[in-house]
């Protein structure tokens, strides 16, 4: 009997020589590269690959939701010009720079091409469902439409409306997706020059354990007890994969992944802690911000261990089919702290000529700012503060 795994193997090879002086060729440092496969595995090949020193991560795919907005409402057309909220709180209006010559990659439920907001923005897409290409739900607009939307109305609802390539990767349809989509997904993100990731999606361990009791037909203790065991693999996938594109940015060509905490806190009642993927070790996992009569709250509904944290509540952005629609949630705090790593990554590559992962993974979590925040915080609810653009 075999089962489908997501397989991550690292190879090393020496890049071939670029140069040569006096006949003799310099080659260049071996490069690590990474292989990404889903197979089908018997229990003894299971164990052969678990134990073969390339093999970094082995997982079952698990099933990805939608980290659904806690509320959303339509909006009127704006009246009057200005930013959003949220454009404002994380200081974009200051900013010299707008994310321009920045490539960001949103995996989400894909985008609606055809807004306005989008006009002059090179889209490159690419649909890992088996769904129409399209955004048929809404959040990945929305999304998009926050870190890099043009105004629409006079209104700016963009934190780095100078993007001008974005990567769009629709991973979640009408039936959600899978952590093996999600992988595959981010590797091509990172292959078509995204440096910025952005996610808003988690795994759907309920929904996992529910898959094995019914499809697979086993009792409802053991299926929990392997639905634990994938969700720890599935962790260290994400560690893996954060880690390798994290390391590729190390000579000026970097990425970084930005990922929603998720909305399943209650607050005061109890708090949960940050879900996957944005629980992977060198990934960002963000927390929602409200506006409050003494400064930014945490959202009642934001997780908690997380980095950064952003405007989540009442975010005006992209509608399909056009017009503006209000949302709620840690996916609309996610573009806001994408959008300001845009700045930054700009700031970096106008300084030094390229982008060094590090260096933008550090701008954008040491610069956030605590002053804006009501008294009595915690670290856990909103890591380091709110992100800020920069402002030189």
């Amino acid at each position: 009997m075999s089962e489908r795994f997501i397989v991550l193997q690292s190879f090393s090879a020496v890049v071939p020589a670029s140069a040569s002086m006096g006949g003799v060729a310099i080659a260049h440092a071996p490069a690590e590269t990474l292989s990404l496969t889903e197979v089908d595995l018997s229990k003894a090949e299971h164990a052969s690959l678990r134990h073969d020193p390339r093999t970094r991560a082995i997982a079952r795919a698990m099933p990805m939701k939608l980290i659904e907005p806690v509320e959303s409402e339509a909006v009127a057309d704006p009246q009057a010009g200005g930013e959003t909220w949220g454009v404002k709180a994380v200081g974009a209006p200051d900013s010299p720079f707008s994310g321009d010559g920045i490539t960001v990659a949103v995996l989400d439920t894909g985008i609606d091409p055809d807004h306005p907001a989008f006009q002059g923005v090179e889209l490159v897409r690419r649909n890992f469902t088996d769904g129409d290409d399209d955004d048929q739900h809404g959040h990945g607009t929305h999304c998009a439409g926050t870190i890099f939307g043009r105004s629409v109305n006079g209104l700016r609802i963009g934190v780095a409306p100078g993007v001008r390539r974005a990567l769009i990767g629709k991973v979640l349809g009408p039936g959600g997706g899978s952590s093996a989509s999600i992988a595959h997904a981010i590797q091509w993100a990172v292959e078509e020059g995204a440096h910025v990731i952005s996610m808003s999606l988690g795994i759907d361990f309920p929904g996992f354990v529910d898959e094995l009791v019914h499809r697979e037909g086993l009792d409802v203790n053991p299926a929990t007890s392997i639905a634990l065991e994938q969700y720890r693999a599935n962790v260290n996938l994400f560690n893996e994969l954060a880690g390798f594109v994290n390391s590729i940015g190390a000579f000026g060509n970097g990425s970084i992944i930005v990922a929603a905490s998720g909305n399943e806190s209650n607050r005061p009642q109890f708090e949960i802690a940050v879900a996957p993927p944005a629980a992977g070790t060198g990934i960002v996992a963000v927390g929602a911000l409200q506006q409050g009569t003494d400064g930014l709250r945490v959202a009642s509904f934001s997780n908690t261990e997380v980095d950064v944290s952003a405007p989540g509540v009442g975010v005006i952005s992209a509608r399909p089919g056009g017009g503006l629609v209000s949302m709620s949630g840690t996916s609309m705090a996610t573009p806001h702290t994408a959008g300001v790593a845009a700045l930054w990554a700009e700031k970096l590559k106008k300084q030094n000529g390229g982008i060094e992962s590090g260096a933008l993974l550090a701008q954008l979590v040491a610069r956030a700012d605590r002053a804006p925040l009501a008294e009595g915080a915690e670290e856990e609810d909103v890591g380091s503060g709110i992100v800020r653009a920069p402002l030189e």
